[in-house]
């Protein structure tokens, strides 16, 4: 058997990984600035993280959720302190687009309607539901093609406000995230996600807040909604959640009850994604790395500003991406073969930048000082 083809593959074998910097199999070593898709919150096996997970392993990995687990219910108080959600109840999945797809599905249960408003460049993930409210039709099988998904444009309070006033009683939710990330690192405004509120308010809609990649910290808020200064339904959680160990969640609003059966799953919430989960807010709470984040998002983003001919930096926190000119388009494959530096991208010509939360301004200067290297040199 063979592996089925479907990614586009770097020819590099990472072997090791200790904070910001991985290791392929010919010892080259590479500062890391993308984290595996947002993944890597805290760094690479940071040694609480570690730990946490080796005692838990040793002891038990995996029961199902037909017996009680405490760990569960401790990670949901933890979670509740530092997210600023106590209130909140917690369902744990492994993905997210498990995430996404049970946040949806809530959404009908307690509505009774089956529309969802969803935005042109989301992405929510590959499964059935989410892929549907994702704005790719390359992606989305012609079973998952449905009218109960309704797209309308990103930051379009007035198209967004038309929609609801002619459909708004068959709206069972909206969903958006708060920083699109595949799309682009596009910033949902502050007036658009009000709208969002006060509309699934007027109409008994649920606000979804997808924050599978730009929540858990990684803006400088817990969940970059929250800029906003308005409380969504639903938050989606998963990538940082775990740092690299699959685990995914959302947390539900307390008006919002739970009935057994409603929603399963096999593997979501098992002891061991739970230790991994637990040491992830443990770490972000004792080296306070929201507020790096922050810190060292400003310093980034002042960094690349200085850079001529990089375009629209924008982001907050460290979910940072700007465009590169058409000259330029193959900074990403530059930084990574000639300077070691893995970056994400958006296409067509957009840099994702996503490090861990504790990345470090010795790094971030080796980072920019590379852009700057590259941007100074002029194609043949």
């Amino acid at each position: 058997m063979k592996l089925f083809d479907v990614y586009p593959i770097n020819d590099i074998n990472i072997v090791k990984g200790e904070g910001a910097h991985v290791w392929d199999d010919n010892g080259k070593k590479y500062l890391d600035f993308y984290g595996g898709h947002a993944v890597i919150s805290i760094g690479h096996a940071h040694p609480h993280y570690v730990d946490r997970i080796t005692r838990q392993v040793s002891e038990i990995g995996f029961y199902s959720n037909s017996i009680r687990i405490p760990i569960q219910q401790q990670l949901a108080e933890k979670l509740g302190e530092v997210s600023g959600k106590k209130d909140y109840q917690l369902f744990l999945c492994n993905s997210g687009a498990e995430a996404n797809e049970n946040a949806m599905k809530l959404a009908s249960f307690h509505t009774g309607r089956k529309k969802i408003v969803a935005f042109s460049k989301s992405f929510h993930g590959r499964t059935s539901l989410a892929v549907a409210a994702t704005d790719n039709a390359i992606i989305v099988a012609p079973i998952n093609e449905t009218d109960n998904i309704v797209f309308v444009p990103f930051n379009d309070v007035a198209v967004l406000e038309q929609y609801f006033a002619h459909h708004g009683n068959e709206i069972a939710g909206v969903i958006t995230e708060g920083i699109q990330g595949v799309g682009g690192i596009n910033i949902a405004t502050v007036e658009f996600l009000t709208a969002i509120r006060n509309l699934c308010n007027t109409y008994g809609s649920l606000y979804i807040a997808d924050s599978v990649q730009c929540g858990y910290g990684r803006s400088g808020q817990f969940f970059s909604h929250a800029y906003a200064g308005v409380n969504a339904d639903i938050y989606t959680m998963a990538k940082g959640m775990g740092n690299g160990f699959p685990v995914a969640g959302i947390a539900i609003a307390p008006h919002i009850k739970p009935k057994h059966g409603m929603l399963g799953t096999t593997f979501g919430g098992n002891h061991l994604a739970c230790a991994a989960a637990m040491a992830v807010l443990e770490v972000m709470e004792q080296d306070g790395l929201m507020q790096h984040a922050s810190e060292m998002g400003t310093y980034i983003m002042e960094g690349l500003k200085q850079i001529a001919g990089l375009e629209n930096v924008r982001g907050r926190g460290l979910i940072i991406g700007f465009d590169v000119p058409e000259s330029h388009s193959h900074l990403k494959k530059e930084l990574l073969w000639k300077h070691r530096i893995f970056t994400g991208e958006a296409k067509p010509n957009v840099i994702r930048l996503l490090p861990a939360l504790n990345i470090t301004k010795t790094d971030a200067d080796i980072l920019l000082n590379a852009i700057k290297v590259e941007m100074l040199h002029v194609p043949a």
